[in-house]
């Protein structure tokens, strides 16, 4: 078990990243999904990282597509074994993140040079997290294991410790997530709805429009809670 912070890839990028915009988006794609354009679609509504989610047959190929974009750090989320951890770094991954705590994807990752971001929801999970090194951990299911009132209770013991909670977050609970200082940003999929992402190409230009406001919209009530 690694147990050094300093031997494990940095998480300082995502952390910038989300210094910069405190939301980092869960993004499911389709087989009509066109990665450059999703990726200038994200840009133009102010995010600076994407999550894309190893849930659908395209996630790969639209990750290689999206990775490249200028100005946005792009990951992959939902990864539960080594083997999708070669396959998303890759296919361009700078970070891979995963619903629950895992020591063989985090030893992947660590062989592969980027960072985990582990998925967490209780202390216990939290403190073996960072016995081997991690400081940057997803809280998920967020809204179900306790919300912002568990968040606030992990910041006590583990006041080194920076959460990215997601799950049951919607833009109505970002003010309250982003009060809860070891919340380095809120993940969350409202703003880049499945079925428009999903289906964005065939639906032509207007559609990708509709998609830049959706995310400005999540950015700026972001921006408003952290300017």
């Amino acid at each position: 078990m690694t147990s050094s912070a300093d031997q494990l890839p940095s998480t300082q990028e995502l952390a910038d990243a989300l210094a910069a915009c405190p939301l980092l988006p869960v993004v499911v794609v389709g087989e009509r999904t066109d990665g450059g354009a999703l990726g200038a679609a994200l840009v133009e509504g102010g995010l600076t990282a994407a999550e894309v989610v190893l849930r659908t047959p395209a996630a790969l190929r639209v990750l290689a597509e999206l990775a490249p974009t200028a100005g946005l750090l792009v990951g992959a989320g939902t990864v539960v074994d080594p083997d999708q951890v070669d396959a998303v770094v890759d296919a361009g991954a700078r970070f891979v993140v995963s619903p629950g705590y895992d020591p063989d994807v985090v030893a992947r990752c660590h062989a592969r040079g980027v960072p985990a971001v582990p998925g967490v929801s209780t202390a216990s999970e939290v403190q073996l997290a960072r016995r081997a090194g991690l400081r940057l951990l997803k809280v998920f299911p967020a809204g179900a294991v306790g919300g912002t009132a568990l968040l606030s209770g992990l910041a006590g013991p583990f006041p080194d410790v920076s959460f990215v909670p997601t799950g049951g977050i919607g833009e109505a609970d970002l003010a309250d997530y982003l009060a809860v200082r070891s919340v380095a940003g809120v993940g969350g999929s409202w703003c880049v709805p499945a079925a428009l992402v999903a289906d964005v190409t065939g639906r032509g230009v207007p559609a990708w429009d509709d998609l830049a406001e959706d995310v400005a919209v999540a950015v700026a009530a972001c921006r408003a809670v952290r300017p």
